[in-house]
């Protein structure tokens, strides 16, 4: 049997030290008011997962200006000095209790089905996202096709994620987690199809993954060297679940090694199943063999050898000897739980004191109230 004491090392991610290596996996649950401001029911949420013994809490996402970025009705924003005084209760009830917490900076893009702010939504090309608006966060029917970013909106795309990591820091958050993965615009700048652009911006995965690789600078270069930065990226989406990767390893080199060296301090990658192989096989992951054996290497696998950074695995790891075998094979140095935490917020106390752990079910922890639903994203 996997050691599960591996999970209960500290692991050090920038300048954060955290007591473990469990964290809370970031979640959409739009139970802010209906102007971004954090809650007392939001800080009773994020302090039972801290409580419960998770070294690390990521919020689900903040939207992070005023303008494109929010992308659902009563979701936290970070946009103004009133939502950084309401986070700051909420940080500070988590330090209480013993653990990190990360915000989770998050511009929907093309995604966005409520924005108080503005009602067209931008992309990097005027593409109508795959599927259709998630009903239990409000929308309705297909997305609507967005607006094609102009070099302007990229400026402020930018300032966004940097005036709001700025405002995190000032909230007393350990660190950012820069939201690049799950469909969202930084995600659709990276993915080939929703990117069509003919400018620095688009073609190449060099190109696609310019904008992130400049979010990342900038927020570092702005929130300086005593702030952990870092980033999630995924290959799904949520409207597009099953997204690989056109380039499979290859592609997987560039971006994790362009990654590499933007000043970021962790990498956050998340699948369906964390330990599944990143590609289906035969299809370009020879390029792994030499690192991880069988050349049927995990997306983590792949971020820790090319982009040589702490990584966190997110996917289905509410079993303790799965998630700590990923550790243990050294594809990963943390991992974090979304539905397994919200079935057991005291997942890293049970599995610490040899308790078993409650299954997920979906009727006893969603309420059907819209305004706390919750899922992994």
């Amino acid at each position: 049997m996997t050691n599960t004491k591996l999970l209960f090392e500290t692991v050090t991610l920038g300048t954060a030290t955290v007591k473990n290596r469990v964290g809370l996996a970031p979640m959409t649950r739009t139970s802010a008011t209906s102007e971004g401001l954090a809650t007392d029911q939001m800080a009773s949420y994020y302090t039972s997962f801290a409580q419960g013994g998770f070294g690390l809490i990521i919020t689900e996402g903040i939207y992070p200006d005023d303008q494109y970025s929010q992308g659902y009705f009563n979701q936290p924003g970070l946009a103004n000095k009133e939502q950084v005084r309401a986070w700051k209760k909420i940080v500070d009830s988590v330090h209480e209790a013993d653990a990190k917490i990360f915000a989770q900076l998050m511009h929907a893009g093309a995604l966005s089905q409520g924005n108080r702010f503005v009602k067209e939504a931008i992309a990097p090309s005027a593409v109508p996202p795959k599927g259709e608006q998630m009903e239990f966060y409000g929308g309705k029917g297909p997305f609507p096709i967005p607006k094609e970013a102009s070099k302007e909106d990229i400026t402020n795309v930018i300032k966004g994620f940097v005036e709001s990591a700025q405002r995190a820091k000032a909230a007393g958050f350990d660190g950012v987690e820069i939201h690049g993965a799950n469909g969202y615009i930084l995600d659709q700048f990276l993915t080939d199809y929703t990117n069509q652009r003919t400018d620095e911006y688009g073609g190449s995965v060099e190109n696609r993954i310019r904008l992130l690789i400049e979010v990342s600078k900038a927020v570092r270069e702005a929130v300086g060297q005593d702030f952990t930065v870092g980033i999630r990226i995924s290959q799904g989406k949520v409207n597009d679940n099953s997204h690989k990767w056109a380039g499979k390893a290859k592609e997987a080199e560039v971006i994790f090694g362009r990654l590499s060296e933007a000043g970021l301090d962790f990498i956050h990658v998340t699948e369906y199943e964390a330990w599944q192989p990143a590609f289906p096989e035969g299809e370009g992951t020879a390029a792994t063999d030499s690192a991880f054996g069988d050349g049927r290497a995990s997306l983590a696998a792949l971020a820790k050898k090319y982009g040589k950074l702490p990584v966190i695995t997110n996917g289905h790891l509410e079993n303790p000897n799965t998630a700590s075998e990923m550790i243990e094979k050294g594809e990963a140095d943390m991992i974090t739980l979304g539905k397994g935490a919200l079935a057991n917020h005291d997942w890293a106390n049970k599995v610490k004191n040899g308790e078993p752990l409650a299954e997920f079910n979906p009727e006893k922890v969603l309420s059907p109230n819209a305004k706390i639903k919750e899922f992994e994203a």
